[in-house]
Protein backbone atom coordinates (compact mmCIF):
# COMPACT_ATOMS: atom_id res chain seq x y z
CA UNK A 1 0.00 0.00 0.00
CA UNK A 2 1.46 3.58 -0.88
CA UNK A 3 2.10 6.22 1.34
CA UNK A 4 -1.00 8.09 -1.05
CA UNK A 5 -3.09 5.19 -0.03
CA UNK A 6 -3.02 5.44 3.75
CA UNK A 7 -2.87 9.36 3.83
CA UNK A 8 -6.04 10.61 5.49
CA UNK A 9 -8.89 12.64 3.18
CA UNK A 10 -9.00 16.32 4.10
CA UNK A 11 -11.69 17.71 6.48
CA UNK A 12 -14.80 19.07 5.17
CA UNK A 13 -16.14 22.59 5.95
CA UNK A 14 -19.79 23.20 5.27
CA UNK A 15 -20.66 26.88 5.78
CA UNK A 16 -24.23 28.04 5.63
CA UNK A 17 -25.27 31.53 5.32
CA UNK A 18 -28.64 33.79 6.61
CA UNK A 19 -29.21 36.93 6.16
CA UNK A 20 -27.22 40.18 4.24
CA UNK A 21 -24.49 39.97 1.32
CA UNK A 22 -22.13 40.50 3.99
CA UNK A 23 -22.88 37.37 5.41
CA UNK A 24 -22.34 35.73 2.36
CA UNK A 25 -18.78 37.44 1.72
CA UNK A 26 -18.27 36.26 5.61
CA UNK A 27 -18.87 32.92 5.13
CA UNK A 28 -16.64 32.79 1.77
CA UNK A 29 -14.15 34.12 4.03
CA UNK A 30 -14.57 31.72 6.38
CA UNK A 31 -14.32 29.42 4.02
CA UNK A 32 -11.01 30.80 2.84
CA UNK A 33 -9.78 30.61 6.89
CA UNK A 34 -10.34 27.23 6.87
CA UNK A 35 -9.29 25.95 3.66
CA UNK A 36 -5.95 27.73 4.62
CA UNK A 37 -5.75 24.82 7.37
CA UNK A 38 -6.40 22.25 4.83
CA UNK A 39 -10.30 21.86 4.88
CA UNK A 40 -12.28 21.23 1.57
CA UNK A 41 -15.50 22.77 1.22
CA UNK A 42 -18.77 20.57 0.92
CA UNK A 43 -22.17 21.46 -0.54
CA UNK A 44 -24.36 19.47 2.10
CA UNK A 45 -23.62 19.25 5.61
CA UNK A 46 -23.79 15.66 6.10
CA UNK A 47 -20.48 15.71 3.77
CA UNK A 48 -18.80 18.09 6.56
CA UNK A 49 -16.73 17.52 9.88
CA UNK A 50 -17.21 21.03 10.45
CA UNK A 51 -20.46 22.90 10.31
CA UNK A 52 -20.40 26.53 10.50
CA UNK A 53 -24.31 28.58 10.56
CA UNK A 54 -23.12 32.48 9.68
CA UNK A 55 -26.60 33.81 11.35
CA UNK A 56 -28.47 37.02 11.21
CA UNK A 57 -30.04 38.91 13.99
CA UNK A 58 -31.62 41.50 12.38
CA UNK A 59 -35.47 39.78 12.45
CA UNK A 60 -36.13 37.14 15.66
CA UNK A 61 -37.32 34.65 12.43
CA UNK A 62 -33.97 34.86 11.21
CA UNK A 63 -32.75 33.81 14.60
CA UNK A 64 -35.39 31.06 15.35
CA UNK A 65 -34.57 29.30 12.23
CA UNK A 66 -31.40 29.22 13.47
CA UNK A 67 -32.20 26.94 16.67
CA UNK A 68 -34.38 25.12 14.32
CA UNK A 69 -31.31 24.21 11.55
CA UNK A 70 -29.22 23.33 14.99
CA UNK A 71 -31.75 20.60 16.16
CA UNK A 72 -31.24 18.91 12.82
CA UNK A 73 -27.24 19.43 13.25
CA UNK A 74 -27.88 17.32 16.26
CA UNK A 75 -28.99 14.60 14.48
CA UNK A 76 -26.38 14.65 11.88
CA UNK A 77 -23.96 14.78 14.80
CA UNK A 78 -24.94 11.79 16.91
CA UNK A 79 -24.86 10.27 13.40
CA UNK A 80 -21.62 10.85 12.71
CA UNK A 81 -20.67 9.70 16.46
CA UNK A 82 -21.96 6.40 15.54
CA UNK A 83 -19.99 5.92 12.50
CA UNK A 84 -16.78 7.23 14.65
CA UNK A 85 -16.38 10.54 13.19
CA UNK A 86 -16.08 13.77 15.32
CA UNK A 87 -18.53 16.99 13.70
CA UNK A 88 -18.12 20.01 15.29
CA UNK A 89 -20.81 22.65 14.75
CA UNK A 90 -20.31 26.39 15.39
CA UNK A 91 -22.55 29.70 15.07
CA UNK A 92 -21.18 32.44 13.56
CA UNK A 93 -22.42 36.13 12.87
CA UNK A 94 -24.38 37.84 14.53
CA UNK A 95 -27.10 35.68 16.80
CA UNK A 96 -23.42 34.73 17.64
CA UNK A 97 -22.16 38.45 18.73
CA UNK A 98 -25.80 38.90 20.55
CA UNK A 99 -26.16 35.98 21.96
CA UNK A 100 -23.10 34.32 23.03
CA UNK A 101 -22.89 31.85 25.42
CA UNK A 102 -26.98 31.74 25.45
CA UNK A 103 -26.54 29.80 22.33
CA UNK A 104 -24.38 26.24 24.33
CA UNK A 105 -26.92 26.81 26.81
CA UNK A 106 -29.82 26.43 25.06
CA UNK A 107 -27.96 24.15 22.14
CA UNK A 108 -26.10 21.74 23.26
CA UNK A 109 -24.82 20.41 20.29
CA UNK A 110 -22.77 23.71 19.64
CA UNK A 111 -19.08 23.52 20.50
CA UNK A 112 -18.24 27.11 19.01
CA UNK A 113 -19.79 30.07 19.21
CA UNK A 114 -17.83 33.22 16.91
CA UNK A 115 -18.84 36.56 16.34
CA UNK A 116 -18.35 38.10 13.07
CA UNK A 117 -15.38 40.08 14.38
CA UNK A 118 -13.83 37.26 15.37
CA UNK A 119 -14.15 34.22 12.78
CA UNK A 120 -10.30 34.94 11.40
CA UNK A 121 -9.03 33.46 14.83
CA UNK A 122 -11.23 29.89 14.01
CA UNK A 123 -8.60 27.36 13.71
CA UNK A 124 -7.75 28.61 17.32
CA UNK A 125 -11.14 28.13 18.28
CA UNK A 126 -11.51 24.95 16.67
CA UNK A 127 -8.38 23.25 18.43
CA UNK A 128 -10.04 24.20 21.75
CA UNK A 129 -13.67 23.17 20.96
CA UNK A 130 -12.02 19.63 19.99
CA UNK A 131 -10.59 19.41 23.37
CA UNK A 132 -13.58 21.24 25.31
CA UNK A 133 -16.86 21.73 23.56
CA UNK A 134 -18.30 25.40 24.27
CA UNK A 135 -16.16 27.34 23.08
CA UNK A 136 -17.44 31.20 22.86
CA UNK A 137 -15.41 33.98 21.40
CA UNK A 138 -17.50 37.21 21.10
CA UNK A 139 -15.26 39.85 21.29
CA UNK A 140 -14.30 43.00 19.48
CA UNK A 141 -10.76 41.96 19.10
CA UNK A 142 -8.02 44.96 18.23
CA UNK A 143 -5.95 43.47 15.55
CA UNK A 144 -7.05 44.28 11.94
CA UNK A 145 -9.50 41.05 11.07
CA UNK A 146 -9.25 41.37 7.28
CA UNK A 147 -5.16 41.58 7.51
CA UNK A 148 -5.31 38.53 9.32
CA UNK A 149 -7.40 36.60 7.23
CA UNK A 150 -5.42 34.19 4.69
CA UNK A 151 -6.15 34.91 0.73
CA UNK A 152 -8.27 33.05 -1.04
CA UNK A 153 -6.96 30.46 -3.20
CA UNK A 154 -6.40 30.95 -7.19
CA UNK A 155 -8.82 28.10 -7.73
CA UNK A 156 -11.42 29.40 -5.28
CA UNK A 157 -12.08 32.71 -6.22
CA UNK A 158 -12.25 31.71 -10.01
CA UNK A 159 -15.08 28.99 -8.55
CA UNK A 160 -17.47 32.04 -7.47
CA UNK A 161 -18.05 33.18 -11.15
CA UNK A 162 -18.23 36.84 -12.74
CA UNK A 163 -19.80 38.34 -9.44
CA UNK A 164 -18.17 39.15 -6.39
CA UNK A 165 -18.71 40.98 -3.18
CA UNK A 166 -16.00 42.63 -1.35
CA UNK A 167 -16.76 44.10 2.30
CA UNK A 168 -15.32 47.63 2.52
CA UNK A 169 -17.01 48.68 5.60
CA UNK A 170 -18.35 47.60 8.91
CA UNK A 171 -20.19 48.29 11.43
CA UNK A 172 -22.58 51.57 12.18
CA UNK A 173 -22.59 54.86 14.07
CA UNK A 174 -25.91 55.93 13.61
CA UNK A 175 -28.20 53.83 16.27
CA UNK A 176 -31.64 53.65 14.74
CA UNK A 177 -33.71 52.58 17.78
CA UNK A 178 -34.95 49.58 15.66
CA UNK A 179 -31.65 47.72 14.57
CA UNK A 180 -29.22 45.43 16.44
CA UNK A 181 -26.50 46.42 13.98
CA UNK A 182 -24.40 48.27 16.29
CA UNK A 183 -24.82 45.84 19.27
CA UNK A 184 -23.69 42.74 17.17
CA UNK A 185 -21.12 44.64 14.48
CA UNK A 186 -19.27 47.41 16.38
CA UNK A 187 -18.70 51.03 15.87
CA UNK A 188 -18.36 52.09 11.89
CA UNK A 189 -14.57 50.78 10.65
CA UNK A 190 -13.74 51.23 6.79
CA UNK A 191 -10.88 48.96 5.41
CA UNK A 192 -7.70 50.43 4.20
CA UNK A 193 -7.63 51.42 0.21
CA UNK A 194 -4.94 49.09 -0.28
CA UNK A 195 -6.40 45.89 1.01
CA UNK A 196 -9.79 46.68 -1.21
CA UNK A 197 -7.89 47.42 -4.39
CA UNK A 198 -5.60 44.25 -4.05
CA UNK A 199 -8.78 41.99 -3.07
CA UNK A 200 -10.28 43.33 -5.88
CA UNK A 201 -7.64 43.22 -8.50
CA UNK A 202 -6.92 39.60 -7.65
CA UNK A 203 -11.31 38.98 -8.32
CA UNK A 204 -10.18 40.68 -11.78
CA UNK A 205 -7.67 38.52 -12.68
CA UNK A 206 -9.78 35.28 -12.50
CA UNK A 207 -12.37 36.42 -14.10
CA UNK A 208 -14.42 38.55 -12.39
CA UNK A 209 -16.42 41.05 -14.18
CA UNK A 210 -18.81 42.96 -11.65
CA UNK A 211 -17.92 43.55 -7.84
CA UNK A 212 -20.46 44.79 -5.27
CA UNK A 213 -18.94 46.82 -2.43
CA UNK A 214 -20.35 45.95 1.13
CA UNK A 215 -20.94 47.77 4.49
CA UNK A 216 -23.40 48.34 6.63
CA UNK A 217 -23.12 51.77 6.15
CA UNK A 218 -21.31 51.63 3.19
CA UNK A 219 -21.52 55.43 2.14
CA UNK A 220 -19.74 56.21 5.13
CA UNK A 221 -16.51 54.65 4.13
CA UNK A 222 -13.58 55.84 5.36
CA UNK A 223 -10.52 54.16 4.69
CA UNK A 224 -6.70 55.59 4.57
CA UNK A 225 -5.56 55.37 1.49
CA UNK A 226 -1.90 55.02 0.05
CA UNK A 227 -2.02 58.55 0.60
CA UNK A 228 -2.18 58.76 4.56
CA UNK A 229 -5.71 60.87 3.61
CA UNK A 230 -9.05 59.10 4.27
CA UNK A 231 -10.61 58.42 1.23
CA UNK A 232 -14.42 58.83 0.50
CA UNK A 233 -16.32 55.99 -1.12
CA UNK A 234 -16.85 58.22 -4.51
CA UNK A 235 -12.93 58.00 -4.52
CA UNK A 236 -12.48 54.51 -4.06
CA UNK A 237 -15.19 54.28 -7.12
CA UNK A 238 -13.21 56.06 -9.59
CA UNK A 239 -10.06 53.93 -8.63
CA UNK A 240 -11.84 50.91 -8.72
CA UNK A 241 -12.95 51.81 -11.97
CA UNK A 242 -9.22 52.04 -13.54
CA UNK A 243 -8.18 47.80 -12.42
CA UNK A 244 -8.54 46.23 -16.08
CA UNK A 245 -11.60 44.21 -16.24
CA UNK A 246 -14.06 45.40 -13.48
CA UNK A 247 -16.95 46.67 -16.12
CA UNK A 248 -19.35 46.62 -13.11
CA UNK A 249 -19.45 48.50 -9.84
CA UNK A 250 -22.20 48.78 -7.23
CA UNK A 251 -22.62 49.09 -3.70
CA UNK A 252 -24.70 48.51 -0.75
CA UNK A 253 -26.49 49.07 1.79
CA UNK A 254 -26.26 53.41 1.79
CA UNK A 255 -28.11 55.37 4.35
CA UNK A 256 -29.26 58.54 3.04
CA UNK A 257 -27.19 60.78 5.78
CA UNK A 258 -24.18 59.76 3.65
CA UNK A 259 -25.16 60.78 0.01
CA UNK A 260 -22.37 62.91 -0.31
CA UNK A 261 -21.93 65.39 -3.37
CA UNK A 262 -19.16 63.75 -4.93
CA UNK A 263 -20.83 60.55 -4.59
CA UNK A 264 -23.72 61.31 -6.96
CA UNK A 265 -20.98 62.68 -9.40
CA UNK A 266 -19.76 59.47 -9.26
CA UNK A 267 -23.12 58.27 -10.31
CA UNK A 268 -22.43 60.83 -13.00
CA UNK A 269 -19.47 60.50 -13.82
CA UNK A 270 -19.23 56.57 -14.21
CA UNK A 271 -20.42 54.53 -16.48
CA UNK A 272 -18.68 51.28 -14.51
CA UNK A 273 -20.89 52.63 -11.56
CA UNK A 274 -24.24 50.92 -12.48
CA UNK A 275 -27.64 52.73 -12.32
CA UNK A 276 -29.28 51.10 -9.42
CA UNK A 277 -29.26 52.07 -5.71
CA UNK A 278 -30.34 50.85 -2.56
CA UNK A 279 -31.20 53.67 -0.85
CA UNK A 280 -32.88 52.89 2.47
CA UNK A 281 -35.65 55.46 4.00
CA UNK A 282 -37.47 53.32 6.52
CA UNK A 283 -41.03 55.33 6.95
CA UNK A 284 -42.60 57.98 4.64
CA UNK A 285 -43.55 59.40 7.93
CA UNK A 286 -40.95 62.39 9.26
CA UNK A 287 -42.45 61.62 12.89
CA UNK A 288 -42.16 58.03 12.99
CA UNK A 289 -38.21 58.68 11.07
CA UNK A 290 -37.78 61.07 14.37
CA UNK A 291 -38.42 58.13 16.50
CA UNK A 292 -36.22 55.95 14.66
CA UNK A 293 -33.03 58.20 15.00
CA UNK A 294 -32.45 58.13 11.64
CA UNK A 295 -31.82 61.85 11.10
CA UNK A 296 -33.24 62.77 8.42
CA UNK A 297 -36.79 63.89 7.20
CA UNK A 298 -39.01 63.12 4.10
CA UNK A 299 -38.32 66.07 2.56
CA UNK A 300 -34.64 65.30 3.16
CA UNK A 301 -35.04 62.40 1.48
CA UNK A 302 -37.55 63.82 -1.72
CA UNK A 303 -34.57 66.33 -1.93
CA UNK A 304 -31.76 63.58 -2.50
CA UNK A 305 -33.79 61.88 -4.84
CA UNK A 306 -34.41 65.05 -6.77
CA UNK A 307 -30.29 65.08 -6.86
CA UNK A 308 -29.61 61.83 -7.57
CA UNK A 309 -31.97 61.35 -10.90
CA UNK A 310 -30.82 64.76 -11.79
CA UNK A 311 -26.98 63.47 -11.70
CA UNK A 312 -28.42 60.12 -12.95
CA UNK A 313 -31.55 60.21 -15.53
CA UNK A 314 -31.70 56.80 -15.73
CA UNK A 315 -31.06 55.51 -11.89
CA UNK A 316 -33.35 53.29 -10.26
CA UNK A 317 -33.98 52.78 -6.73
CA UNK A 318 -35.03 49.96 -3.95
CA UNK A 319 -35.23 50.83 -0.57
CA UNK A 320 -36.14 49.07 2.78
CA UNK A 321 -39.75 50.03 5.16
CA UNK A 322 -40.29 49.03 8.31
CA UNK A 323 -44.68 49.34 9.32
CA UNK A 324 -45.65 49.27 12.52
CA UNK A 325 -43.06 51.31 14.61
CA UNK A 326 -44.00 52.08 18.07
CA UNK A 327 -46.48 54.78 17.72
CA UNK A 328 -47.02 54.69 14.37
CA UNK A 329 -50.59 56.13 13.13
CA UNK A 330 -52.99 56.01 10.09
CA UNK A 331 -51.33 59.55 8.96
CA UNK A 332 -48.03 57.91 9.50
CA UNK A 333 -48.59 55.51 7.77
CA UNK A 334 -50.41 57.17 4.77
CA UNK A 335 -47.18 59.15 4.81
CA UNK A 336 -45.20 56.34 3.98
CA UNK A 337 -47.55 55.08 1.05
CA UNK A 338 -46.94 58.87 -0.34
CA UNK A 339 -43.85 58.48 -0.55
CA UNK A 340 -43.47 55.24 -2.22
CA UNK A 341 -45.99 56.22 -4.88
CA UNK A 342 -44.24 59.82 -5.09
CA UNK A 343 -40.10 58.17 -5.51
CA UNK A 344 -41.67 55.31 -7.43
CA UNK A 345 -39.13 52.29 -6.71
CA UNK A 346 -37.98 49.41 -8.77
CA UNK A 347 -38.21 47.29 -5.92
CA UNK A 348 -38.09 47.54 -1.92
CA UNK A 349 -37.57 45.19 0.94
CA UNK A 350 -40.69 45.55 3.61
CA UNK A 351 -40.93 44.15 6.76
CA UNK A 352 -43.53 44.54 9.54
CA UNK A 353 -41.37 45.90 13.20
CA UNK A 354 -40.28 43.22 15.31
CA UNK A 355 -38.80 44.30 18.84
CA UNK A 356 -35.08 43.64 19.14
CA UNK A 357 -34.17 43.04 22.80
CA UNK A 358 -31.66 45.71 23.64
CA UNK A 359 -32.60 48.28 21.12
CA UNK A 360 -34.58 51.30 22.02
CA UNK A 361 -37.58 50.95 20.06
CA UNK A 362 -38.04 47.49 22.01
CA UNK A 363 -39.03 49.78 24.73
CA UNK A 364 -41.27 52.34 23.19
CA UNK A 365 -44.37 52.95 24.62
CA UNK A 366 -47.21 52.59 21.82
CA UNK A 367 -46.37 49.15 20.27
CA UNK A 368 -48.64 48.20 17.44
CA UNK A 369 -50.84 44.92 17.33
CA UNK A 370 -49.55 42.66 15.00
CA UNK A 371 -52.31 42.25 13.18
CA UNK A 372 -52.83 45.87 12.30
CA UNK A 373 -49.33 45.54 11.68
CA UNK A 374 -49.78 42.61 8.70
CA UNK A 375 -52.71 44.67 7.59
CA UNK A 376 -50.08 47.52 6.62
CA UNK A 377 -47.50 45.44 5.77
CA UNK A 378 -49.89 43.42 3.09
CA UNK A 379 -51.17 46.72 1.68
CA UNK A 380 -47.45 48.16 1.35
CA UNK A 381 -46.46 45.00 -0.63
CA UNK A 382 -49.15 45.36 -2.64
CA UNK A 383 -47.90 48.58 -3.70
CA UNK A 384 -44.14 47.87 -4.07
CA UNK A 385 -44.94 44.61 -6.03
CA UNK A 386 -47.47 46.96 -8.01
CA UNK A 387 -44.19 49.51 -8.99
CA UNK A 388 -41.77 46.85 -9.55
CA UNK A 389 -44.28 45.64 -12.45
CA UNK A 390 -44.48 48.88 -14.06
CA UNK A 391 -40.86 49.20 -13.39
CA UNK A 392 -39.91 46.00 -15.63
CA UNK A 393 -42.41 46.53 -17.51
CA UNK A 394 -41.08 49.99 -18.69
CA UNK A 395 -38.25 48.20 -19.84
CA UNK A 396 -39.87 46.41 -22.57
CA UNK A 397 -38.41 47.95 -26.04
CA UNK A 398 -35.86 49.11 -24.55
CA UNK A 399 -32.06 47.87 -25.11
CA UNK A 400 -29.89 47.46 -21.58
CA UNK A 401 -26.08 45.98 -21.65
CA UNK A 402 -26.56 42.51 -20.04
CA UNK A 403 -23.57 40.33 -18.33
CA UNK A 404 -24.59 36.78 -19.35
CA UNK A 405 -23.81 34.62 -16.58
CA UNK A 406 -24.83 31.06 -17.26
CA UNK A 407 -26.63 28.67 -19.33
CA UNK A 408 -30.56 28.93 -18.81
CA UNK A 409 -33.28 26.23 -18.05
CA UNK A 410 -34.04 25.92 -22.09
CA UNK A 411 -32.13 24.75 -25.12
CA UNK A 412 -29.96 27.64 -26.01
CA UNK A 413 -31.18 29.25 -23.85
CA UNK A 414 -28.58 32.12 -21.44
CA UNK A 415 -29.11 34.28 -18.59
CA UNK A 416 -27.44 37.33 -17.21
CA UNK A 417 -28.33 40.61 -15.45
CA UNK A 418 -29.02 43.82 -16.49
CA UNK A 419 -27.82 46.97 -15.04
CA UNK A 420 -30.88 47.08 -12.64
CA UNK A 421 -30.27 43.35 -11.56
CA UNK A 422 -32.55 41.38 -13.04
CA UNK A 423 -32.30 38.61 -14.64
CA UNK A 424 -32.28 38.68 -18.03
CA UNK A 425 -33.25 35.47 -20.93
CA UNK A 426 -31.99 35.25 -24.63
CA UNK A 427 -31.33 32.63 -26.69
CA UNK A 428 -27.69 32.28 -27.73
CA UNK A 429 -24.49 30.84 -27.93
CA UNK A 430 -22.76 29.52 -24.86
CA UNK A 431 -19.77 31.76 -25.62
CA UNK A 432 -21.49 34.74 -24.11
CA UNK A 433 -20.85 33.59 -20.70
CA UNK A 434 -18.65 36.30 -19.59
CA UNK A 435 -19.51 38.48 -21.68
CA UNK A 436 -21.60 41.77 -22.02
CA UNK A 437 -23.49 42.70 -24.95
CA UNK A 438 -26.60 44.87 -25.81
CA UNK A 439 -29.89 43.28 -25.20
CA UNK A 440 -33.55 44.44 -26.56
CA UNK A 441 -36.11 43.94 -23.76
CA UNK A 442 -38.97 41.31 -25.39
CA UNK A 443 -41.02 40.40 -22.35
CA UNK A 444 -41.10 41.41 -18.52
CA UNK A 445 -42.08 39.37 -15.69
CA UNK A 446 -42.53 40.36 -12.44
CA UNK A 447 -38.82 38.95 -11.31
CA UNK A 448 -37.15 38.75 -14.71
CA UNK A 449 -36.99 39.90 -18.44
CA UNK A 450 -36.93 38.18 -22.11
CA UNK A 451 -34.99 39.52 -24.81
CA UNK A 452 -33.11 39.07 -27.80
CA UNK A 453 -29.28 40.00 -28.69
CA UNK A 454 -29.03 43.19 -30.70
CA UNK A 455 -26.74 43.41 -33.79
CA UNK A 456 -24.22 45.91 -35.24
CA UNK A 457 -27.68 47.74 -36.63
CA UNK A 458 -26.97 50.68 -34.38
CA UNK A 459 -29.87 49.44 -32.26
CA UNK A 460 -26.58 49.97 -29.30
CA UNK A 461 -26.95 53.23 -29.37
CA UNK A 462 -30.20 53.30 -27.87
CA UNK A 463 -28.93 52.23 -24.95
CA UNK A 464 -27.45 55.86 -24.50
CA UNK A 465 -30.29 57.39 -24.09
CA UNK A 466 -32.26 55.66 -21.72
CA UNK A 467 -35.71 57.55 -19.94
CA UNK A 468 -35.39 58.58 -16.96
CA UNK A 469 -37.48 55.62 -14.54
CA UNK A 470 -40.48 55.98 -12.65
CA UNK A 471 -43.27 53.44 -11.73
CA UNK A 472 -46.54 54.19 -12.42
CA UNK A 473 -47.90 56.19 -9.54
Amino acid sequence: MSETDTKPAPKAVYVKSYGCQMNVYDSQRMADVMGAEGYREVATPEEADLILLNTCHIRERAAEKVYSELGRMRVLKDEAKAQGRQVLVGVAGCVAQAEGEEIVKRAKVVDLVVGPQSYHRLPDLIARAKARPGVVDTEFPVEDKFKALPAASEAKTRSRGLTAFVTVQEGCDKFCTFCVVPYTRGAEVSRPVAQVIAEAAKLAEAGVREITLLGQNVNAYHGTGPDGVEWTLAKLLYRLAEIPGVARLRYTTSHPREMTDDLIEAHRDLDTLMPYLHLPVQSGSTAVLKRMNRKHTRDDYFRLVDRIRQARPDIALSSDFIVGFPGETDADFADTMDLVRRVGFASAYTFSYSQRPGTPGAEMDGQLAEPLKTARLHELQALITAQQRAFQESLVGRVVDVLFEKAGRKPGQMVGRSPYLSPVQVIGPSSLAGTIVPVRITGAKTNSLDGDLVGADGDRRASDHMMTVHAAE
